[in-house]
């Protein structure tokens, strides 16, 4: 349903160009099967020491548990996301130890090292046919409670995932967003040397 095709003149797998964030989804259910597979894909990420600090908190569409974790989204994402398969938290703990050690001090890298599971996550998704749109539009201290979530771990993001459905049950005003956004020119990211404005 992607009106803009997304190009690059590079070999980048399809897969990478294939991956945007709609916001209009069809209200179908996601198997069990279907999100555990895309789970297993996100621990895969590379994590410093291994730690794998990510954690995946979820609810399915029509679960006990769905309205519940939509509620915990601000009311301009709860409009669009009710309509997704499933709604999960990402989160990463704040703390590690070296392996087989219970020496735990803070983790430079948990953020990072959640984001690369959350890719992999989105990643897999695509590749199963599903879509996902990560948002920081929660309220976090709502979550916390909610969701019963320690202090030492750190509430990143959710994400909406599911089919997509079509642009028409949004709002006029997200109607005309509803396709793959372009990105910056390697130039503008990436530089040889010191960094550069």
């Amino acid at each position: 349903m992607a009106t803009t095709p997304r190009a690059t003149t590079r070999a980048v797998d399809s897969l990478f160009l294939d991956r945007w964030s709609p916001r209009a989804f069809d209200s179908s259910a996601i198997s069990q099967d279907d999100l555990d597979t895309i789970f297993d894909a996100a621990r895969w990420a590379p994590s410093a020491f291994n730690y794998q600090p990510w954690r995946f908190l979820y609810a399915h569409r029509d679960s006990a548990d769905w309205q519940r974790f939509l509620d915990i989204l601000l009311p301009f994402n709860q409009s669009w996301v009710q309509h997704a398969g499933a709604l999960i938290f990402v989160l990463s703990d704040t703390l590690s130890a070296a392996p087989g050690s219970q020496d735990f001090k803070p983790s430079h890298s948990h953020s990072f090292d959640a984001g690369a599971a959350w890719a992999l996550l989105a990643l897999q998704a695509t590749r199963l046919g599903y879509h996902t749109h990560g948002m920081t539009g929660v309220d976090f201290d709502k979550a916390r409670v909610e969701l019963a979530v320690p202090d030492r771990f750190r509430i990143e993001a959710a994400v909406a995932i599911g089919r997509q459905g079509d642009k028409s049950i949004l709002p006029e005003a997200l109607q005309s967003r509803e396709f793959p956004s372009d990105r910056k020119d390697i130039a503008e990211f990436a530089h040889p040397g010191n960094f550069a404005a």
